[in-house]
């Protein structure tokens, strides 16, 4: 039994150019937001970033930091298309392997089970295979003799995810409808940090919630960090819903301007900022 709490800080140091790094989440839900932020503030870049893209893939590439990006979308859920991934990929600025949801799942879990690949219906007969070249058939070697796509094992050097609650060891639970496969970023992964809202006693967890709720397991985690309201904008729930209104702040604002008001200083400046900025619009 060991504390592994950490500060963001503290995590990013332990990361370097040029990895493959998860990122948990799904779209603007979850996001580890305060790492993502943590990340920027340090000279990393040339990433390779498996995610079921939000803002976190958005602020990345708008900062230059991902060289490649393997994602099923990029949204902001009520926006769309992510802004700055969509000027990325305008620009050729990033390598993109997209590929349908359940392939990005079943990645996941190929990963997770050290396999190098899973097959999956998905996929056949569509584009997918058609702008993803590199991928590869395989035949069931049974007497239905069926085709199927032979999905990759999406390994990472390590993955970042977010919960609501987590203790000092490294179990993370989640109390929200929605688990977004935070567990499997971390099963894949060779290391895995875990933020979240609130950092609980053991016993804590399962005193009001179900043991079902803990998904992540303290065998797959190197590093906790209790960053409360550390998802924002993206929503958290049931903590806190998305912050729409500084969503479509961010989506409309040049990231040079962006980054200058609100990722120029530490955690605690950033959140201080988005208050002063909710005061003004009042």
């Amino acid at each position: 039994m060991t504390d592994k709490t950490m500060t963001p800080d503290e995590v990013v140091s332990r990361l370097s150019s040029g990895m493959t790094l998860g990122i948990g989440g799904w779209g603007s839900r979850r996001k580890p937001m305060a790492l993502v932020r943590a990340l920027l503030r340090s000279e990393i870049t040339d990433l390779h970033v498996i995610s079921y893209g939000g803002p976190d893939v958005g602020l990345l590439a708008a900062a230059g930091r991902i060289r490649k990006l393997t994602a099923a979308f990029t949204t902001l859920d009520s926006i769309p298309l992510e802004p700055h991934y969509r000027a990325a990929r305008e620009s050729a600025a990033i390598e993109l392997t997209e590929i349908d949801e359940a392939m990005f799942m079943w990645g996941l879990h190929a990963a997770a089970n050290r396999l190098p690949f899973l097959p999956v219906r998905a996929g056949i007969g569509s584009d997918v295979m058609r702008v993803n070249p590199q991928l590869r058939t395989v035949t069931s070697p049974y007497e239905d003799g069926e085709v199927f796509v032979a999905v990759p094992a999406l390994r990472m050097d390590a993955a970042l995810v977010h919960l609501n609650r987590a203790d000092r060891l490294g179990n993370g639970q989640y109390l929200g409808p929605d688990p977004y496969f935070d567990d499997l970023f971390c099963e894949a992964a060779d290391t895995a940090y875990l933020s979240c809202e609130q950092l609980v006693d053991t016993a804590d967890l399962t005193k009001t919630h179900p043991p079902q709720t803990l998904l992540v397991s303290r065998h797959t985690v190197t590093g906790v960090c209790e960053t409360p309201n550390g998802a924002h904008f993206t929503s958290c729930a049931p903590d806190y819903d998305r912050d729409e209104p500084f969503q479509r702040h961010y989506a409309t604002t040049p990231y040079a301007d962006f980054a200058a008001r609100f990722l120029a200083g530490d955690e605690q400046r950033y959140q201080s900022a988005v208050q002063a900025w909710h005061k003004e619009q009042r």
